[in-house]
C-alpha cells in the first residue's frame, strides 16, 4: 500500500491569515497537519525584495518552530487569472517566465521539493487557430525547460505541471496530458510531474466519459502524480467546495474511491493537499472551522 501524506494549501490564508506565524499556527495547532504546499496568493514572488525577504525569513521561523514542512511552491489563484506563459504577446511570455522564475527562487528558500502549477492560458483567438495554438504550446514547452534548468542549480526535485479544466487551458483532457507530459520530458533539464485536482474533471468541450471521472484520471495518471488537490465538487465545474456535512451530501468525492484508485497505479507516496477555496466574504473563523471538519474528515479513511 502507497503512503499518503495529508496536508493543506495555504490559499485558505490568503488575504485573511497573512501573517507567516498565524497561518503556521493555525496548521499546525487547529489542523493538525504538518505538511504544506505554499500557495503564492499569500507572497508574490515579483515583489519588493526586502519584502519577500522579510517573509521568507518569518514563514521559515514559523515553521521550524511549529514543526511544519513546506513541500511545494505553487501558483495559486491569483496568478491563475492571468495567461502566463501562453500570452499572445511574446513580451507578456517572457514577462511570466521572469515571475515563474522568481517563483522558483521563493520556492528553493522555502525549503520546497518542487514549483508549479498553471502554466497559462491560450486567447480564444489562438486557442480556435491550429498552428498558432501548437506554436504558443512549443513556445510554453521551451519556457518549462529553461525553467527546469534554474530549478535543477536551485536543488529542487521536479516541476509540477496541473491538468485543468478548461480547454484553452492545457492540458485538459487524459489524452492532451499524456502527450503533453511526454513533450515537456524530452530531454528536460528537470524531470516534469502533474499535480492532479480531483475537481478539474469538468471540461466542457470534451465527448469523452472518462474525462469526466476523478477515479479514472487518478487511476491513469497517478503514477505521474506526486501530489494531487483535494476538493470536493458536484463534477460540473470546479467548485473547490470544502469536505463538510453540507458539501459532502452534493459532491462526488469519496476519500475511499481516491485512496483505492490511486492504489491501482499510484506512487510509493503521494501528498494529498485539500485546496478548499471559500467565497471571500466568508469570515475567517468559518474558513478555519471549515478547513478543521475538512482534514478531520479525510483522517477517518487515512
Amino acid at each position: 500500500m502507497g503512503r499518503y501524506i495529508l496536508g493543506v494549501t495555504n490559499i485558505w490564508a490568503a488575504k485573511r491569515y497573512i501573517e507567516p506565524e498565524e497561518w503556521v499556527e493555525i496548521t499546525a495547532t487547529k489542523m493538525d497537519v504538518d505538511t504544506v504546499q505554499f500557495m503564492l496568493d499569500t507572497l508574490d514572488p515579483a515583489a519588493h525584495s526586502p519584502g519577500v525577504d522579510e517573509m521568507i525569513a518569518r514563514t521559515n521561523d514559523a515553521c521550524q518552530k511549529y514543526g511544519v514542512k513546506i513541500q511545494s511552491c505553487f501558483t495559486g489563484l491569483a496568478a491563475y487569472t492571468y495567461n502566463l506563459l501562453m500570452h499572445p504577446s511574446a513580451d507578456m511570455r517572457r514577462y511570466a517566465l521572469d515571475w515563474y522564475s522568481g517563483a522558483f527562487r521563493l520556492a528553493a528558500r522555502l525549503g520546497c521539493e518542487s514549483m508549479g502549477g498553471a502554466t497559462g492560458a491560450l486567447s480564444i483567438r489562438d486557442h480556435s487557430d491550429p498552428l498558432r495554438r501548437e506554436f504558443i504550446l512549443s513556445d510554453m514547452l521551451t519556457s518549462v525547460n529553461s525553467l527546469g534548468r534554474l530549478g535543477r542549480e536551485l536543488g529542487l526535485k521536479y516541476f509540477l505541471l496541473e491538468p485543468m479544466p478548461v480547454p484553452t487551458e492545457p492540458p485538459s483532457t487524459i489524452e492532451e496530458t499524456r502527450e503533453l507530459l511526454a513533450r515537456a520530458n524530452r530531454n528536460a533539464p528537470l524531470p516534469v510531474k502533474l499535480c492532479l485536482d480531483v475537481g478539474h474533471i469538468c471540461n466542457p468541450e470534451s465527448k469523452t466519459k472518462d474525462d469526466h471521472n476523478p477515479y479514472v484520471w487518478l487511476e491513469r495518471l497517478g503514477r505521474e502524480s506526486p501530489v494531487v488537490h483535494l476538493q470536493q465538487t458536484d463534477g460540473r465545474t470546479d467548485r473547490h467546495w470544502y469536505f463538510t456535512e453540507e458539501y459532502n451530501k452534493m459532491g462526488i468525492i469519496r476519500p475511499d474511491k481516491v485512496i483505492s484508485a490511486l492504489e491501482r497505479n499510484g506512487l510509493d507516496e503521494t501528498y494529498l493537499f485539500f485546496e478548499c477555496i471559500g467565497p471571500f466574504e466568508q469570515p475567517g473563523d468559518h474558513v478555519v472551522e471549515s478547513m478543521v471538519e475538512s482534514v478531520r474528515y479525510w483522517k477517518n479513511f487515512l
